[in-house]
């Protein structure tokens, strides 16, 4: 179904395939089968699409580092975290990241690809609303009316897809529960029934999750997200 495959390989290539330092991480990952030479295209679609994974992960974390700061009181937030331009930056390159995984994902089935990309473009649709509710500033009207939290689902969406393309292409099962957990989260939080500690809590338990998810991924070879070219299908 998806760009990537899960038959047995020839015995010593996952061996060969992965350094013994990040055995842990790769140990329970599917197997990887380099069906055909890659091409630079591949390569540079694959470093992007992965690209955009990191910078996800990253900007996330950021998020969580906050989440656990208030939440604790006893880490000191740096002022750069406290401008507020900083965070609208953020969140541009948030969408941005997500961009990248979404229009550089290999996916065998050619319809599936273009329903991502119009997910995506809703996001992008939702953050110009957003931008426009806020009077340039998306983050207002997200903490001053929780309802338009809905608007940031689009974007959960199609960063979770990913990570659930890659839970079952590779058994990174944590890509489940993020597909799961961002959506469900944005839309309880608008909702207003989660307490604030609980709020908190989410936005740490996905960064936490994201986080382990990228280490787990990122360090795969390149043809693994490329797969079997003579399965793709229009």
């Amino acid at each position: 179904m998806y760009g990537n495959s899960r038959h047995s390989s020839p015995p010593g290539t996952i061996g060969r395939m992965r350094p013994h330092m990040l055995y842990f991480f790769c140990n329970y990952m599917g197997e990887k089968i380099l069906f055909q030479p890659l091409t630079t295209t591949d390569r540079v679609t694959v470093l992007l699409y992965r690209l955009g994974i990191v910078l996800s992960s990253m900007i996330t974390g950021v998020a969580g580092f906050l989440a656990y700061a208030v939440l604790s009181g006893s880490v000191a937030i740096p002022p750069l975290l406290q401008n507020t331009t900083v965070l609208v930056v953020l969140l541009f390159m948030f969408y941005f990241s997500v961009g990248l995984s979404v229009f550089f994902i290999h996916l065998y089935i050619g319809k599936l690809y273009r329903f991502l990309k119009r997910v995506f473009y809703l996001a992008t649709a939702c953050l110009i609303a957003l931008v426009i509710l806020g009077n340039g500033n998306p983050l207002f009207p997200l903490s001053m009316t929780p309802a338009y939290r809905l608007l940031l689902i689009p974007v959960a969406f199609c960063l979770g897809f990913v990570t659930a393309k890659e839970a079952f292409c590779f058994r990174l099962y944590e890509g489940y529960l993020l597909f799961g957990l961002m959506p469900s989260y944005l839309l309880f939080s608008s909702m207003r029934v989660l307490s604030f500690q609980a709020e908190m809590t989410g936005i740490i338990m996905t960064a936490a999750l994201l986080v382990f998810f990228t280490l787990r991924k990122v360090f795969m070879p390149l043809h693994c997200d490329i797969g079997d070219k003579s399965a793709y299908t229009p």
